[in-house]
């Protein structure tokens, strides 16, 4: 009946609205999957990862420190401490040596933003249980309380938003050697003393706090518990009913050991995802520069670090394949961002200044992979499919490029992105097109990795 009386008064396309407003998601995975992602996410494609935290202080081999050093035991995390620290020194004495001083949130979000990425998620609390924020429920063991005394995530939140990127928040469900979550593993997850007292008060403290438009959650393993013990549908459905967020707002799948590469927003499944072909489902791929660790790490070799002819690779065939790219880097303890990333940042952000058009706002084409040039990956505007985008992942001998996949018409206009003049082709004598690029004197290419080539009313 009332349906019926706002169609009687407002019409049609009143009550259209009247319905997309009045959508309310339920607390299981088949209403919140329902949902249909905000546009942002998947136009920006490329996003920055900030893993920073308590580990950063001993910068040795992995994130994953106190792990491997006090549970695994691993001889050459023992062996680390055995020789540079004293024989009582615990984890939590790194604390205090995590000052951040240097620290300026204005500096890192340009540092950011100078990437062309379009988000950015920060680390606000890892597996160890460190929160970079005053939270009410991490007492004596917050970034307020020990180390740098400052709200990390209250800074760099505003300095983010202030410089237009959308901002994530990472956080961890659960945490190593927290005695609540201990119990409730124990009880083999029949009891929720850690989900009530600790995670998801953290999670609902984070958003009416900061409003991050990105919940990137972790820290749920295969023997961690199904989503029904962290009460995640019910965290999810607020998010996206009744949160400060809720129009704008996604989440990824790491919501227990029934949702990784199953339920939520975006499929993240492993670490450094790449599934080799198209998905039905929005995903991401989350790499990492220095392909070692997640985190900064004192003992890092400059061969450690992508080449920026990897990281556009990696970048090129997520966006081919309909994914977005989430880059990580890893801060140091006392709040810089180290000039090799800064330096593949800037790198990157040139790159995309010429070739972003081929890259933002896109979808996949008919064809990912070239058919006979396996070195060409492809996208097509999301709103005109006369533009196709072709990226060389290698430059051809004898500037002659040869293309299958695309199917040239009469009308057919071939540019290289970042250079003024048309590029000469003609059709291929098997199908296809072949394109012969004009020698072009270095100062004037457009860009040193990655050429890309717009493709204009093509055939096919």
């Amino acid at each position: 009946m009332m349906m019926e009386a706002v169609k009687l008064l407002f019409g049609s396309v009143l009550l259209s609205i009247f319905v997309e407003y009045a959508v309310s998601y339920e607390p299981n995975w088949e209403s919140l999957d329902s949902r249909k992602n905000p546009e942002w996410y998947d136009e920006g494609k490329i996003g920055i990862f900030v893993v920073w935290g308590i580990y950063s202080v001993p910068g040795f081999n992995s994130e994953w420190f106190w792990y491997y050093w006090k549970r695994q035991k691993l001889p050459e995390y023992v062996n680390f401490m055995k020789e540079h620290y004293p024989p009582n020194f615990q984890y939590a004495d790194f604390a205090p040596e995590f000052r951040a001083e240097f620290f300026d949130a204005d500096k890192w979000a340009k540092i950011l933003k100078s990437s062309g990425a379009r988000y950015v998620v920060l680390t606000t609390k890892h597996h160890e249980g460190y929160t970079l924020w005053p939270s009410k429920y991490s007492w004596n063991w917050n970034s307020m309380s020990v180390g740098p005394k400052r709200d990390l995530v209250g800074e760099f939140s505003t300095a983010i938003k202030k410089s237009g990127l959308r901002l994530g928040l990472y956080h961890s469900l659960y945490e190593w050697f927290n005695p609540l979550y201990m119990k409730d593993k124990a009880n083999n997850f029949t009891t929720k003393e850690f989900v009530k007292a600790k995670t998801m008060p953290e999670l609902y403290e984070l958003v009416n706090t900061y409003h991050p438009e990105y919940i990137w959650s972790d820290g749920a393993p295969w023997d961690s518990g199904r989503s029904s013990y962290w009460n995640a549908p019910e965290f999810v459905a607020w998010l996206f009913n009744d949160s400060p967020v809720r129009d704008t707002v996604l989440v990824n799948d790491r919501w227990g050991m029934d949702t990784s590469c199953k339920h939520g927003s975006v499929l993240t499944c492993s670490d450094r995802y790449t599934p080799g072909k198209l998905k039905n489902r929005k995903w991401e791929s989350a790499f990492t520069i220095d392909k070692k660790s997640w985190a900064f790490r004192r003992n890092a070799l400059l061969s450690d670090f992508m080449s920026m002819e990897e990281i556009l690779h990696q970048v090129i065939t997520t966006v081919s394949y309909g994914g977005n790219a989430l880059i990580d880097v890893g801060p140091t303890p006392y709040g810089t961002i180290q000039p090799i990333f800064e330096e593949r940042l800037n790198q990157l952000g040139s790159w995309l200044h010429v070739n972003g058009e081929g890259i933002y706002r896109t979808m996949p084409w008919k064809y990912q992979n070239d058919t006979v040039n396996p070195h060409v990956w492809y996208t097509v505007s999301k709103y005109s499919s006369v533009l196709v985008y072709a990226f060389l992942l290698e430059w051809p001998e004898n500037n002659v490029v040869k293309l299958g996949a695309p199917k040239p018409s009469n009308e057919t206009v071939v540019y290289l992105m970042g250079y003024p003049d048309p590029i000469s082709w003609k059709a291929g004598p098997n199908g296809g097109i072949q394109l012969t690029i004009p020698h072009i004197p270095i100062p004037k290419m457009p860009c040193m990795w990655a050429w890309g080539f717009r493709l204009i009313d093509l055939s096919n």
